[in-house]
């Protein structure tokens, strides 16, 4: 099972909740110099860019930063909603206190009277929840209906559309296929993973974002995880093949590791360490052209122990071989 979390403004920026307006504004200007397309070419830097983007876009804003403090992901439903602008709404008792229409007050002192029950005090974001919807539910459920508020017929607003970040084996990501996630809210779904999906990339899944008419979309950000042998550039795969130094002097067939299962390579004599031999198309799949290829690199990796007779034969090659090392380059 896949593990899918949230990131929210403070994580995307990398900065604490309580992070100042400069430690905000240092933080977006290194991430995006270390993100623009126009410098970072790799897989997901533009991606990562409009998040970091966004994210200062709100957090520099103070009135917005309040927004979103408050009210997390849906903090837009709040942001043109003035409390005293459903001062005599149907189906609502009314706001008491009598403020008029663009009269403002602290909001401990509104009176919010739903079904002449009065909540004296009551915390506006528990007006906001129930104008625009209950939270999703556990493993995936929701009901359609609360994404429009009663009382307020025809005062409907689209769902949010959240993010999270789904973390992938590069075998998971070649291969592609389904695979059930879980949510850090528990909700779990079954995702079809497209072959060869590329680090940054983003998987939709329509109408399981935030509640509303219509209910917004759930985006899964592909996060690759480091493999302990193969290396990514790109579409194409690179690994270290270690090669016994007879090997690299007289030739071999080996057996090469590979993401879709091992394939055999021969490594031609005379082969150094860092010489790279390409096996076409046994990189990461591509959909829409050529497949990525995988660049075997010779490592030369001598014996930790060795044989008296082992030892011989090597002295007696270094007595009748000219070979320097140094010098032929």
């Amino acid at each position: 099972m896949s593990s899918v979390t949230f990131r929210d403004y403070y994580e995307t920026l990398g900065v604490p909740r309580d992070a100042s307006e400069d430690e905000i504004r240092r933080a977006h200007r290194r991430l995006a110099r270390r993100y623009h397309p126009d410098v970072n070419k790799e897989p997901g830097a533009e991606d990562r860019f409009k998040e970091v983007s966004e994210a200062y876009d709100v957090l520099r804003d103070p009135e917005r930063r309040r927004l979103y403090d408050r009210f997390g992901q849906n903090w837009r439903a709040g942001q043109n909603v003035d409390p005293s602008d459903f001062r005599d709404f149907g189906g609502f008792g009314g706001f008491g206190g009598g403020r008029g229409r663009g009269a403002s007050a602290p909001e401990e002192d509104l009176r919010f009277d739903f079904g002449g029950a009065g909540f004296e005090g009551a915390d506006v974001s528990d007006f906001f929840e129930q104008l625009f919807g209950a939270r999703t539910g556990r493993a995936g459920t929701r009901s359609r209906g609360q994404g429009r508020a009663t009382g307020f017929d025809g005062f409907v607003t689209r769902g949010n559309d959240q993010e999270a970040t789904l973390e992938l084996s590069l075998e998971d990501a070649v291969r592609g296929g389904s695979q059930r996630i879980t949510l850090g809210d528990e909700r779990d779904y079954e995702v079809t993973i497209p072959r060869g999906v590329r680090d940054g990339q983003r998987i939709r899944l329509a109408g399981e974002g935030g509640q509303g008419d219509p209910p917004g979309d759930l985006f899964l950000r592909v996060r690759i995880r480091p493999h302990p042998r193969f290396r990514l550039d790109g579409k194409d795969v690179l690994v270290d093949l270690p090669v016994a130094p007879w090997e690299a002097v007289l030739g071999a067939e080996v057996e090469v590791p590979a993401p879709r299962g091992s394939v055999r390579l021969r490594v031609p004599p005379g082969s150094s360490s860092g010489r790279r031999m390409r096996l076409r198309g046994e990189g990461m799949p591509d959909p829409q052209g050529d497949d990525g290829d995988l660049y075997a690199v010779v490592k030369i990796v001598v014996p930790r122990r060795s044989t008296r007779e082992e030892r011989e034969l090597f002295e007696r090659l270094a007595e009748v071989s000219r070979f320097d090392p140094r010098r032929e380059r």
